[in-house]
């Protein structure tokens, strides 16, 4: 076994079984290489699509409905993505391959995305950018749901904060560096999905060379009953409140954030009143700004995490400094306050990406399912995708542009405090 990720085992330990904090010596780095990679190239493609060159796209098809048919098209995907979520994570966890559980999944998943992306480019009409990113989903979620569920395969409780921060990392550079690197194509968007076609298709394949599963073909696997076909297929009923209460929770706290980037270039140019070079100019700053600081919090919050022994506490604090952030815009629409936003917001959501994950896999209602409970989960950063865009449009179409920024924070505040309602966990 490879000593990089140094899984010395007391007793001898299956492949697919989770080592425990005396079995896992040293922090598994392969593991943490492997995520922040695979997760860097399957969201920063998928972050410079939905926030820059779709909408920009949509904006040319339909420009007096776009926010309208931004709605549409998210709300279509979020219902593809659930199933898809519950389906091919589950089939991940059931896997039995030469290759592990979660390669063959992540690996086709990427080609299939990449592929897509190449046809979504070439959408003329609303209903196939729609048809386009459902489509897009279904591939989309084979990467995601099976790359997330490697930090509860792979990871002892005493690394999963740091584990956690590795795939925050991953996130950040993704999410911000995505936005800012999509926007160099507004001027030539052909290209840019081509190339981000291109990056998507590695994601997989290079998080696998890192991964470096073993075997699963001897795992054993329950055989699906109707009986039990809900616990492996379906959503939890036994053991899941804190399940829920995470779910519900970061539910609320992702679409605070996505309210706000789902609209980023509309806010620059209706809002903010940004015309020409000014707008790609922003969306770059903005990017930029908001990756540097959540990339900061990302390095210290994680591991602080685990030293300390605690989960909640760190989301918590987290959700306020996004809620705060996320306010600041409604007070003026100065160019430079959403530089402002940028910083804050992004201090929240770094601290809160890094915790993020270590918290889900406490909440889990069993092991045996990580792959499809932690998809389902994940599920909620889909549906903050949707409903982002939802409550923004609302906001838009009944007080302004302005409307936007207290519903981001009320939005936040309320994913606190069901977080805050969590048991058992510190």
């Amino acid at each position: 076994m490879n000593s990089m990720d140094n899984q010395t085992t007391i007793r001898e330990r299956k492949p697919w079984e989770t080592p425990t904090d005396e079995e896992q010596k040293k922090l598994p780095v392969r593991t943490a290489i492997g995520l922040v990679l695979g997760v860097m190239l399957w969201l920063g493609p998928y972050l410079g699509l939905v926030g820059v060159l779709v909408p920009q796209a949509m904006a040319r098809i339909t420009p007096d409905h776009k926010a309208g048919a931004i709605a549409l098209m998210s709300t279509c995907a979020m219902i593809v993505s659930t199933i898809a979520n519950i389906i091919e994570g589950a089939l991940s966890d059931r896997t039995r391959s030469k290759h592990g559980r979660r390669t063959p999944w992540i690996v086709w998943g990427s080609i299939g995305t990449a592929v897509v992306i190449v046809f979504w480019g070439q959408c003329t009409t609303v209903w196939q950018e729609v048809l386009a990113d459902c489509v897009y989903m279904i591939f989309l979620n084979m990467i995601v749901a099976p790359l997330i569920a490697v930090i509860a395969d792979r990871t002892a409780p005493k690394y999963r904060g740091t584990i956690s921060s590795a795939y925050a990392l991953g996130n950040d550079v993704g999410q911000f560096g995505g936005q800012a690197f999509a926007s160099l194509f507004l001027p030539v968007p052909t290209t840019g999905f081509i190339i981000l076609a291109i990056l998507t298709a590695f994601s997989g394949p290079v998080a696998a060379l890192f991964l470096h599963e073993k075997s699963t073909k001897d795992m054993p696997i329950e055989k699906i009953t109707w009986k039990n076909f809900s616990h492996n297929f379906a959503f939890p009923t036994k053991n899941a409140r804190n399940f829920y209460l995470a779910l519900i929770g970061k539910l609320c706290i992702v679409t605070a954030t996505f309210c706000i980037s789902s609209y980023q270039l509309y806010i620059l140019t209706d809002y903010i009143k940004l015309h020409g070079g000014a707008v790609q100019k922003y969306v770059t700053l903005i990017s930029m700004i908001m990756m540097v600081c959540s990339m900061i919090c990302v390095l210290f919050a994680g591991p602080l995490s685990d030293k300390i022994g605690k989960r909640k506490m760190p989301v918590i604090l987290a959700s306020i400094v996004i809620a705060i952030g996320s306010l600041l815009p409604m007070f003026t629409n100065q160019a430079w306050i959403m530089l402002a936003y940028a910083a804050v917001a992004a201090f929240g959501k770094g601290a809160y990406d890094s915790v993020d994950q270590a918290l889900n896999i406490e909440v889990l209602p069993d092991p045996k399912t990580a792959a499809k409970d932690l998809g389902l989960l994940n599920m909620a950063n889909n549906g903050g995708q949707v409903f982002g865009p939802v409550f923004a449009a609302a906001a838009i179409s009944m007080v302004g542009y302005h409307g936007i920024f207290p519903i981001a924070a009320i939005t936040a505040i309320i994913g606190c405090i069901l977080i805050v309602f969590i048991k058992n966990v510190k």
